[in-house]
């Protein structure tokens, strides 16, 4: 099998920060005024993605490779 569980939990944590990110972007700023004007959906989405990345990176990273020579 060799799926390493950081890629898809890395992945998952990319769309969705990413959708915060964006969501944050295009939103009206009156809807912040509870939380003292505070973009909330943009700065939560940034560590999201940041913290996807990550996972992303170092799952990919540490996913073992098939030597050429054992190829089928």
């Amino acid at each position: 099998m060799g799926l390493d569980i950081r890629i898809p939990i890395g992945l998952l944590f990319l769309i969705l920060g990413g959708l915060l990110v964006l969501f944050g972007l295009v939103s009206d700023s009156a809807i912040y005024q509870r939380s003292l004007g505070i973009n909330v959906n943009l700065w939560w989405g940034l560590p999201l993605i940041l913290f996807g990345g990550l996972m992303f990176f170092f799952g990919r990273r540490a996913t073992p490779r098939r030597p050429a020579d054992r190829a089928p």
